[in-house]
């Protein structure tokens, strides 16, 4: 039958989608097509009743299973298209950068935080520390806060908490480790009495917030106690990856909650929030695992004294070091403020276990041989102030990197922290030591899932919606390409981006309006929050540089009693300081001779008129935009 198909498919001519008629090439013509042609009608002729309840029964079979597959891929028939039920969605941060996670989900009388997270500054923020989103839309809808859910503990989800209750507290849910490392912050920002909003919750079992019902389901991430969110609603459900990857050999033995995913998949998912860090990386991400044979490699050569420096909230890749460090006979010294604040968090919980006569202090390694001892430190991103930046320059009290030494950076450059890592490592290689880093494929794994996890989370949730979260443009982009290719139809995927709120029903997905959004500086050494025109000032003395000027002004004949001081600093070189004060006062003098008898009188103007003056000065000249700062007596 399928030979007679395809020959007879051969006298037929095709119509290309310009309307011309194309032509197929000739194919091989078969001899015995007149032969098969004649025993098919034959075999037509004899079919019997039964032969077409058969054929009839296996079509009927056909039309259930392509049923069947419609409905497990997409269960959208079970989401309640009568309800007028909405929800909003609107992210403060996370949208279009790496970091600063915070958003926000809300219905007619409640609403839900998801994370409250913090970024870091770039080179341009002079005396900054870290940023923090912006809460003037928090302060709008303060009343209608039901409480604060958390994904992990990580820094860019957790870290604007502290800043946040300083101003406003709502109950907090989540898994014991992020509330633990939030009360850790909350104890150096000597807010210990909130802690009492502290709500700690157990996986898979719901929790009633407001007009959501949350539970909790575990997910692997490069942090301990990760999780995935499903939120129920009235319009339907919520599911919030978190960050995640899909690891299935865990160093704890704890998987993603695959099953969980899959069961509210079944039921039916309104909406998925995915992470797309990751969402340009091929294939799957290595299990944290594959780290375990690369420490042992370099442990098993190492003659001298082992330094291994990661992201201090990456515990299994601490504990990973630990163990292989127990295994050759080693002490473990472990140095750094945060990371030892975490590893005694998660060891006091029972996340890890570990003997405690094997740890020695800082002060103690001397007694010690270079050989029996592993030192587990922070500064894998190149911080000036880390512990292992301060060991390579031989400022450290207690340790200084020296020849023999193998360090090992367990953990990729940050986007923008690549000249940093690249300082530390040839501040060691200096010292002497042997740095391991990018020559081992496997000396770090990333946290975040590649193409394929992403693929598999979309296609166990099978959302009627799909946003793609957390990341760069870029990312999300990717991972809307992604979503597509899953099944999700391409006007049910949405491209957020800060300060967009959307509003979501089982019928529509729709931008509603924009609310103010942006970053706030903060001085992390002192606590507090730095004003915009602070950082503002610091980038223009930084760039443009700064001109001071100190004058004794006559009003009545309108001259300059004595010389004016003028001193420059970042425009122009310290021999050429006399001439560019002699042109600074020509301009003053010209500007008095000519300046209206009122502007004298306010000295406020008057600063104003010649900050203009000298300024047109330097764009003309230098073709900088100076601070200038005058300061004038009028008598």
């Amino acid at each position: 039958m399928e030979e007679i198909k395809e020959v007879e498919q051969t006298k037929q001519e095709e119509t290309a989608p310009n309307g011309d008629v194309e032509q197929k090439p000739k194919r091989f013509k078969n001899p015995n097509f007149k032969k098969n042609k004649s025993q098919f009608n034959k075999d037509k002729a004899n079919m019997t009743p039964e032969d077409g309840v058969w054929q009839n029964d296996m079509k009927k079979s056909f039309e259930s299973n392509e049923r069947s597959h419609k409905n497990r891929l997409n269960p959208h028939y079970k989401l309640n298209l009568s309800t007028n039920a909405k929800v909003r969605i609107t992210p403060l941060g996370g949208l279009g950068e790496i970091g600063g996670n915070m958003m926000i989900i809300e219905t007619e009388k409640s609403a839900i935080i998801v994370d409250v997270g913090m970024s870091f500054p770039d080179d341009n923020m002079h005396g900054v520390d870290i940023l923090i989103p912006d809460f003037s839309y928090l302060r709008e809808i303060k009343n209608k806060i039901a409480g604060i859910v958390l994904t992990h503990g990580h820094e860019d989800h957790i870290g604007a908490m502290p800043y946040l209750f300083k101003e406003m507290q709502f109950p907090v849910y989540g898994t014991p480790l992020p509330l633990e490392m939030i009360g850790s912050k909350f104890d150096e920002h000597k807010m210990r009495h909130h802690r009492s909003f502290f709500r700690a919750v157990t996986k898979r079992v719901p929790v009633k917030i407001g007009d959501f019902e949350v539970e909790w389901m575990h997910i692997t991430h490069s942090i301990i106690d990760s999780s995935a969110l499903a939120i129920k609603t009235e319009a339907g459900t919520i599911i919030h990856s978190g960050d995640f990857k899909i690891d299935h050999t865990p160093i704890d033995g704890y998987p993603t909650d695959l099953h969980r995913l899959a069961h509210y998949g079944e039921e039916g998912v309104l909406l998925l929030l995915s992470d797309s860090t990751n969402s340009h990386s091929q294939g799957f991400t290595k299990s944290e695992k594959t780290v375990g044979p690369t420490f042992d490699n370099i442990f098993a050569k190492a003659k001298g004294r082992v330094i291994m420096s990661t992201f201090s909230s990456n515990i299994h890749r601490v504990a990973q070091a630990i163990e292989h460090g127990l295994k050759y006979d080693r002490k473990i010294c472990v140095i750094g403020r945060s990371m030892e604040k975490n590893l005694e968090l998660c060891m006091s919980l029972g996340y890890i276990k570990f003997p405690k006569d094997k740890f020695v202090d800082a002060h103690e390694i001397n007694k010690y041989e270079d050989k029996e001892l592993l030192i587990v430190t922070t500064g894998s991103q190149g911080e000036s102030m880390s512990a292992l930046y301060r060991m390579a320059i031989h400022e450290h009290r207690h340790i200084k990197i020296k020849e023999g030494d193998q360090v090992i950076l367990s953990a990729k450059a940050i986007p923008g922290n690549e000249g940093s890592v690249s300082e530390i490592i040839n501040h060691l290689l200096k010292a002497g030591a042997a740095v391991a880093y990018q020559d081992f494929s496997e000396i770090h794994v990333s946290g975040h899932a590649a193409q394929e996890e992403q693929k598999l989370m979309l296609r166990l949730v099978k959302p009627k919606f799909f946003m793609p979260v957390h990341g760069e443009y870029n990312h999300v982009l990717k991972h809307k390409q992604t979503g597509i290719d899953c099944g999700v139809l391409e006007r049910n995927v949405y491209v957020l981006s800060d300060g967009e709120q959307v509003e979501i029903t089982p019928k529509y997905i729709k931008k509603v309006r924009s609310v103010k959004t942006g970053k706030v500086y903060v001085d992390n050494q002192l606590n507090h929050k730095i004003s915009d025109d602070i950082v503002i000032d610091r980038q223009t003395m930084a760039n443009e540089g700064v001109i001071m000027i100190v004058a004794q002004i006559n009003a009545n004949d309108r001259k300059i009693v004595d010389k004016p001081r003028v001193m420059s600093f970042g425009l122009v070189s310290d021999k050429d300081d006399r001439r560019f004060s002699d042109e600074i006062e020509e301009l003053l003098v010209t500007f008095l001779t000519n300046v209206k008898p009122g502007i004298l009188q306010n000295n406020r103007v008057l600063e104003d008129e010649i900050r203009k003056v000298v300024r047109k000065h330097c764009i003309r000249k230098f073709k900088k935009y100076p601070m200038i700062v005058p300061t004038l007596f009028v008598q």
